[in-house]
């Protein structure tokens, strides 16, 4: 929980903390030790309310759709993923410093050795090699991606408890420490204040990825002040009217080092006052439907960018906002326009790379609001969540790479035709890892039939190819993980 949470001052009868305490110390050591802890307990908290949702046979709406759609990431999808693009980046700049190497290497272990930086083996790293060709990266060598790690951006705008952002951490830490010769505090610390960042639909989600990611950065480096952590909430309820909304902007202008002359609600002579209440409306106007649409909004297709005429201060105004409230209402008013402002600056941004696992819910069980946006939006794509994730995932990324595990439905369904086709003359689909069923361990998974896909935000030339794994006959995670490896 955040400082000052609510929730916190909430006291608990003595009975039912002790029985907590036991249920805490009967838990194994393991499982606090492990990884996903976290991930697996909230996914096993929210089985009963799917479960009821499921059962009730009901239209998804904002308040189902957390519970709905949440299904924990395996590691080895994450990994595969993460390999394939970070990982191929890497490889193509340790091959190009050692041609001899792309030559000369005679299987992909041994490329993968040569690769590797600190303690980070890229063990799902694939290569491939024509007859007389050098070893390259089967995924490519990410040419338009900036040549430093240093300025690489990765969004997981699904990002649940925070699962591909725990695993890249290491992964850009050991790259920033080669390149920039820091400290392993140094380059973990830079990377949470350069590279990484996050979004997600379920507020409680939310702050477990927070402490997630902290946590993975305190289990490398120790406990240590870390730099403020760009993951916010994109389905965030306001839960007022537009007039109690716009109150909140007359405090954040008389929280400004000079406050405006008159009445921020009342002026038209005074520009950066409009210019805020400008703001505070249309961050209003956007998230009103947050709840139904999480990271699909788009600020940029909202009306003009919402970074301009100073949208960007609105964060560290409110919260001096949150300091000198009079009031607990007025408080969470500011702890949640300040959340809003953080995802509105994170939604309208361009990143290196997008990845994530994408929620899957089809157009007949979504409710009204959300299956009348995805309708109206992503026409070509409606027919699942999934699809229109993936198209909203290139408007954050139009010039990089997107690394998602979703459905294999889209790759030969008819309904999916015109999504296809305009996916595959626009973009590239360089790799592909098709794992049919059984890819989860979670029986909530049971009928999905996923694949993993890299795909390059550019158009296909003639020197294009498709890459593909197929794990479709692996009958277990773990059979699925070693095909992906092919260690041969």
């Amino acid at each position: 929980f955040r400082f000052g949470d609510p929730v916190l001052e909430v006291a608990l009868p003595p009975e039912t903390r002790s029985a907590l305490e036991d249920l805490m110390k009967a838990l194994p050591r393991d499982v606090f030790a492990a990884d996903d802890s976290l991930g697996w307990v909230y996914q096993y908290w929210q089985a009963d309310r799917k479960e009821e949702v499921n059962r009730s046979e009901k239209k998804i709406g904002a308040d189902e759709l957390p519970a709905v759609t949440q299904l924990f990431t395996e590691d080895y999808m994450v990994l595969f993923l993460l390999h394939n693009t970070l990982g191929a980046w890497w490889a193509g700049k340790v091959l190009a410093a050692n041609p001899d190497l792309a030559q000369s290497a005679s299987s992909e272990s041994e490329l993968r050795a040569a690769c590797a930086v600190g303690d980070v083996e890229w063990t799902y790293l694939r290569f491939v090699r024509e007859e007389g060709q050098p070893w390259r990266p089967a995924a490519g060598t990410f040419d338009g991606w900036p040549k430093a790690a240093r300025d690489i951006t990765l969004l997981d705008p699904c990002m649940g408890s925070g699962h591909f952002l725990v695993f890249a951490l290491p992964m850009l830490a050991a790259m920033r420490a080669a390149e920039e010769r820091l400290s392993a505090e140094a380059a973990i610390e830079a990377v949470l204040r350069d590279n990484l960042f996050g979004l997600e639909i379920d507020p409680r989600c939310t702050q477990i990825a927070a402490f997630n990611l902290a946590l993975a950065a305190w289990r490398r480096v120790g406990y240590r002040q870390l730099p403020s952590l760009h993951l916010a909430c994109s389905g965030l309820s306001l839960g007022v009217s537009k007039g109690e909304w716009l109150k909140l902007a007359e405090r954040a202008a008389q929280a400004l080092p000079v406050p405006p002359e008159t009445d921020l609600l009342g002026t038209e002579d005074n520009l950066f006052s409009d210019a805020m209440k400008r703001g505070f409306e249309r961050l209003y106007d956007l998230f009103v439907r947050a709840p139904w649409l999480g990271s699909l909004i788009d600020p940029r297709a909202a009306g003009g960018d919402l970074v301009e005429h100073g949208f960007a201060d609105l964060e560290p105004l409110l919260a001096q906002v949150m300091t000198r409230a009079e009031t607990a209402d007025l408080a969470e008013m500011a702890v949640a326009a300040q959340g809003l402002a953080k995802a509105a600056l994170i939604l309208a941004g361009n990143f290196t790379l997008v990845a994530t696992n994408v929620p899957y819910l089809g157009i007949r069980k979504q409710g009204e609001v959300l299956k009348d946006f995805c309708t109206s939006a992503f026409p070509d794509a409606k027919e699942d969540l999934a699809t229109v994730f993936l198209s909203r995932i290139r408007n954050l990324s139009p010039m990089g790479t997107m690394a998602v595990v979703a459905p294999q439905n889209w790759f030969f369904l008819y309904r999916y035709r015109y999504y296809r086709k305009r996916l595959l003359e626009g973009d590239t689909l360089a790799l592909a890892g098709r794992l049919g069923e059984g890819g989860f361990q979670s029986p909530d998974a049971a009928g999905a039939f996923v694949a993993l896909s890299v795909i390059h935000m550019r158009t296909p030339d003639d020197r294009s190819s498709i890459r593909a794994v197929d794990a479709s006959g692996g009958q277990s995670p773990e059979a699925k993980a070693g095909i992906l490896k092919d260690q041969s």
